[in-house]
C-alpha cells in the first residue's frame, strides 16, 4: 500500500507518522512538500500533528492555504483517503474538508496524556477495524482541541455517523462539545482526529490501540 504525508513549517509529528506508516505498510511513505500542487497516487494521504506555521491567525489557518492543501482537496474529491492528526485536523477544518471548529482548550492549558476514547462508528473504512462502543487508549498532545459546531452541524454528524470517535470515562482534555475527538466527512474519505494514534501502535510504545486504524483505512487485514 501507498501512502504520502504533506509536509509544512513547524510540523513537528511527521517523523512519527512516517515511521508509524513505514512499520505498518513495510515502505516509507511519499513526503509532499506544502508548494508542491501534485500528490503522487497513493491509498493514504495524512497530515500529521505539530504547529504548521507557528499556529499564526489560527491553528492550521495558514497551512490550509499552502498550494499542497489544493492538491489534497482534489484527491479527496476522488476518493483517496485523507487523515488529519491533531494540527492536521485542524487544518482540514480550516481548509473546508471537514465541517466546524477546533478552539482554545476549555482550560486554556497545553494538555499531553493518554486519553480513552470510545469508537462511535465502526462501521467507516477508517474504524472497521474495531467494535461499536470499544474503548481504546491514545496519547494527546494539544492546545487548541476543543472541538465545537452550530447545533444544526452537530445534529447532521450525529444522526448521519460523522462522528467516529469521543473521548470516554471522563477524560474530555478539551472541553470538546459531545466529547467528540474525531469525525469524518459525509463520504467517509476523510478523517480528522485530535488523538495520536501513530504513537500507540506497537509493543515499544506501550500498546497498539492505534494500529488498526491505519489498517482499515489502508484495507489491510489485521
Amino acid at each position: 500500500m501507498k501512502t504520502a504525508v504533506v509536509l509544512l513549517p513547524g510540523l513537528n509529528r511527521d517523523r512519527d507518522m512516517i515511521a508509524a506508516l513505514t512499520k505498518i505498510t513495510g515502505r516509507p511513505p511519499v513526503t509532499v512538500w506544502q508548494t508542491e500542487t501534485d500528490i503522487p497516487d497513493v491509498d493514504l494521504i495524512v497530515i500529521p500533528g505539530g504547529f504548521s506555521f507557528g499556529d499564526y491567525l489560527r491553528c492550521g489557518a495558514i497551512g490550509a492555504r499552502m498550494p499542497v492543501m489544493r492538491a489534497v482537496a482534489e484527491k479527496a474529491r476522488q476518493g483517496v483517503m485523507v487523515m488529519g492528526v491533531c494540527n492536521g485536523f485542524q487544518i482540514l477544518l480550516e481548509a473546508g474538508l471537514l465541517p466546524g471548529a477546533l478552539m482554545r482548550n476549555a482550560t486554556l492549558k497545553f494538555v499531553c496524556r493518554e486519553v480513552k476514547l470510545e469508537v462511535a462508528n465502526a462501521n467507516t473504512a477508517f474504524t472497521r477495524g474495531y467494535a461499536a462502543g470499544q474503548i481504546i487508549r491514545c496519547p494527546v498532545a494539544h492546545h487548541d482541541g476543543n472541538y465545537f459546531a452550530d447545533a444544526e452541524t452537530l445534529t447532521r454528524l450525529e444522526g448521519e455517523g460523522q462522528v467516529v470517535f469521543r473521548y470516554a470515562e471522563g477524560t474530555n482534555p478539551n472541553g470538546s462539545v459531545n466529547d467528540i475527538a474525531g469525525i469524518v466527512s459525509r463520504e467517509g474519505n476523510v478523517l480528522g482526529m485530535m488523538p495520536h494514534p501513530e504513537n500507540l501502535i506497537e509493543a515499544a510504545h506501550g500498546g497498539n490501540d492505534g494500529r488498526a486504524l491505519f489498517e482499515g483505512a489502508l484495507g489491510i487485514a489485521a
